[in-house]
């Protein structure tokens, strides 16, 4: 017997069998590793998180947003009556000045000199009126025994109905020194606030010459401009028996200024002009503003709302959940744990929350956060509910959306 070749032939079947065990190994192993990643696949990630909100139901007061500046509701240029040389300025430039109050001063020797040669003049008229009313009376009296003749006698009338006449013509004379003495004192013929003095002391200056402005300020208006589509819906409105009517005045009008998150002032609509200006295709409205405090100054710009009416049971979701799919609006709403959209027509923003006329019912939940996280349409998610105002609405943002 071979010794070398029986221990060659053992040490064979025992690589063999190693070899055969190892291979089991792998294939035990590999097996293992595919049911794991089958079952991994199968479990899948975890559902996003998103917030929901459940549609809100108000009703709610439809405004209409315009832009506009502030104006005065009278405003006075200030200029004199009479000519001369300007003898002092009486007011604080900017400040609060009466009705009535002097602001300027003209020299008034020169009236008052002609005020007093009127008045002279007026006094000599009366005095002749006087000799020919007595020369007429005697006339008359030596008419009736015709101890005169006629023809003297109607001079004598003449003479004391001209007389008479000179009367008037020298009051009048007298009463226009007068005025212009009056008018050397240059008053405010409102009560408001005054600006610059346009002229100084020792300024020569005439009837042309401004001498400053006077703005009122316990009223201001807002002029803003409404469009053609605003205003035939406001005149629908009115003729089908509607509370609003621009014409009537009265409708109610929310004003912000640049400061203002909100429309925290009050007014309402008291003129609208008479016709559309046909390159802009607007037309001009005002409101009027109580300005008490002095807080609106002219020429402020503001932001206008106008009431446009009022709807029942209107349907309010966070205008961040609207998507938007080319010309398509949607939203999605959680049902079962599942995302599914939901074509929606939009109507105005109404105290930073969107009007929805068409596409939810009432108890729809919206996701209103997380909406990225969803890519399909029936996608599992994880809702965690929240306050539909709550949501990060931006409040204070308003637009007119028809």
């Amino acid at each position: 017997m071979n010794v070398h070749k029986m221990f060659e032939s053992r040490g064979s079947r025992r690589l063999l069998m190693a070899t055969a065990m190892l291979a089991g190994i792998v294939v035990l192993t590999g097996c293992e590793s595919q049911a794991d990643t089958q079952a991994g696949a199968e479990q899948g990630p975890p559902p996003p998180q998103v917030s929901v909100a459940q549609v809100l139901v108000e009703d709610v007061e439809l405004w209409d947003a315009f832009t506009g500046r502030i104006e005065a509701v009278e405003t006075v240029d200030l200029r004199p009556r009479v000519s001369g040389y300007i003898e002092s300025v009486n007011y604080t430039e900017g400040e609060k000045v009466e009705k009535g109050d002097v602001l300027f001063v003209i020299d008034p020797r020169p009236y008052r000199a002609e005020l007093e040669r009127a008045e002279a003049e007026l006094q000599r008229a009366r005095a002749r009126a006087e000799l020919a009313r007595s020369e007429a009376a005697r006339a008359e009296a030596l008419g009736q025994s015709r101890s005169i003749s006629r023809e003297e006698l109607d001079q004598r009338r003449s003479a004391a109905a001209t007389a008479a006449a000179d009367i008037l013509a020298a009051q009048a004379i007298a009463e226009t020194a007068r005025l212009n003495m009056e008018f050397t004192e240059v008053r405010a013929p409102i009560a408001g606030r005054a600006g610059r003095a346009m002229v100084t002391a020792g300024n020569l200056v005439s009837e042309a010459t401004p001498l400053t402005s006077i703005v009122a300020l316990d009223r201001v208006h807002v002029h803003f401009h409404s469009d053609e589509r605003a205003y035939l819906h406001y005149d629908a409105l009115a003729r089908n028996g509607g509370q609003f009517s621009l014409r009537d005045g009265g409708v109610p009008v929310r004003v912000g200024l640049a400061s203002d998150e909100d429309y925290p002032y009050r007014g309402v609509v008291d003129f609208i002009d008479n016709r559309l200006d046909a390159d802009t295709g607007t037309i001009l409205t005002r409101a009027v503003l109580d300005n008490g405090e002095g807080r609106f100054a002219p020429g402020m710009y503001a932001r206008v709302q106008l009431l446009a009416g009022s709807a029942e049971g209107t349907l309010l979701i966070d205008d961040k959940a609207v998507l938007t799919d080319q010309d398509r609006k949607y939203v999605y709403v959680v049902d079962e744990g599942r995302a599914m959209r939901r074509d929606v027509e939009l109507g105005r923003m109404v105290d930073g929350l969107r009007v929805v006329t068409a596409g939810l019912e009432p108890s729809d939940q919206v996701v209103v956060n997380g909406a990225q996280r969803i890519f399909f349409p029936g996608m599992p998610v994880a809702a965690e509910s929240v306050d539909m105002r709550g949501s990060g609405a931006a409040a204070g943002e308003y637009a007119a959306v028809r």
